[in-house]
C-alpha cells in the first residue's frame, strides 16, 4: 500500500470518528416500580380495622371495663355533648316539619248591641223583621272550623335551615365521640401505668428482702472473718438505693392515681 492511498484511508475515517465521538447517548429512564410485594396487597384488603372496634370487645379485663363504664357516665362533657345531640335531633324534626303544612282548630264567638237611644236603635224599634218579630236587642256572631297553612320554600330557608340542624347534629356526634375515645384511651392508659407501677413496686420490695437477707448473711461472714466490711457497705448501699427507688415509685403511683381521678 502506498503512502498515498494509505493517506486517504486515514482522512476518511477521522470523519467517521468524529462524528461517533460527537454523538450524544440514549438517556436511559428509569420506569418507576409501582407494583407493591404481596404482603401490602394483602395487608390492604383487610377489612379489619382497630378504628371500628368497639373499645367494650377492645379490652377484655372486666375491670378495666367497670372502669371506662363509671368515667363515661359520671363525665360531665359527654353528658353536655349527649344533651346537645338530643336537642339537634329536635331541631331537625322541627326543620322537617316546616315542609308539610299545617292544620290549626279554631272557634269564637262575639256580639253586638245597638243603642236605644241611637238612631240605629230608633230605627230597629219602628221596624220588624217579621210580622210580630222584632229585632233583637242582642245579635251574636260565632264562628268555628278549621285552619290550613302551608309555605312554598322558593329561597330556600327551610332547606337551608334544615341542612344546618343536620351539620348540628353530625358535629355534636363527632364531637362526643372524639371525647369519649379521649377519655376512654386516658382510663386505660392509666390503668395499666398504675398496674406496671404496683408490679414494679411489688418486685422491687421482693429485692429489698432479698437483699436484707443477704446483708445480714455478709455481717454474720464479717464477725467470723469470713468477710470484709467492704460488701457489709456495698449491701448497704444496694438497700439504700432500692428503699429510695421505692419511696419514688410510690409517688408516681400517687400522681398517676390522682391524674385518673381528674379524667
Amino acid at each position: 500500500m502506498t503512502k498515498s492511498k494509505a493517506f486517504r484511508l486515514l482522512a476518511l475515517g477521522i470523519p467517521a470518528l468524529i462524528l461517533q465521538a460527537c454523538g450524544i447517548p440514549d438517556i436511559a429512564i428509569k420506569k418507576a416500580d409501582t407494583k407493591l410485594p404481596e404482603i401490602y396487597d394483602q395487608g390492604a384488603q383487610q377489612e379489619e380495622n382497630s378504628a371500628l372496634v368497639k373499645w367494650k370487645d377492645f379490652f377484655d379485663d372486666p375491670y378495666l371495663l367497670s372502669l371506662i363504664d363509671t368515667a363515661v357516665a359520671n363525665n360531665k362533657e359527654i353528658n353536655i355533648m349527649l344533651q346537645r345531640i338530643s336537642v339537634a335531633e329536635n331541631e331537625i324534626q322541627a326543620r322537617k316539619g316546616a315542609y308539610l303544612p299545617t292544620v290549626n282548630f279554631g272557634a269564637g264567638s262575639g256580639g253586638e248591641k245597638t243603642g236605644k237611644f241611637t238612631r240605629n236603635g230608633a230605627v230597629e224599634d219602628n221596624l220588624q223583621i217579621a210580622k210580630g218579630q222584632p229585632f233583637p236587642t242582642f245579635l251574636g256572631n260565632y264562628q268555628f272550623g278549621l285552619f290550613s297553612t302551608w309555605e312554598i320554600d322558593i329561597w330556600k330557608k327551610l332547606r337551608n335551615a334544615t341542612q344546618v340542624a343536620v351539620f348540628e347534629y353530625m358535629a355534636s356526634t363527632e364531637g362526643k365521640n372524639f371525647l369519649v375515645t379521649n377519655l376512654v384511651a386516658e382510663v386505660a392508659r392509666s390503668y395499666y401505668e398504675l398496674m406496671a407501677l404496683d408490679n414494679q413496686l411489688d418486685n422491687l420490695e421482693q429485692n429489698i428482702r432479698i437483699q436484707q437477707d443477704g446483708l445480714e448473711v455478709v455481717k454474720q461472714l464479717q464477725v467470723y472473718a469470713r468477710s470484709n466490711s467492704l460488701a457489709v457497705k456495698r449491701y448497704e448501699a444496694e438497700v439504700a438505693k432500692n428503699k429510695s427507688r421505692k419511696y419514688e415509685i410510690t409517688q408516681q403511683i400517687t400522681v398517676a392515681r390522682i391524674g385518673s381521678t381528674s379524667c
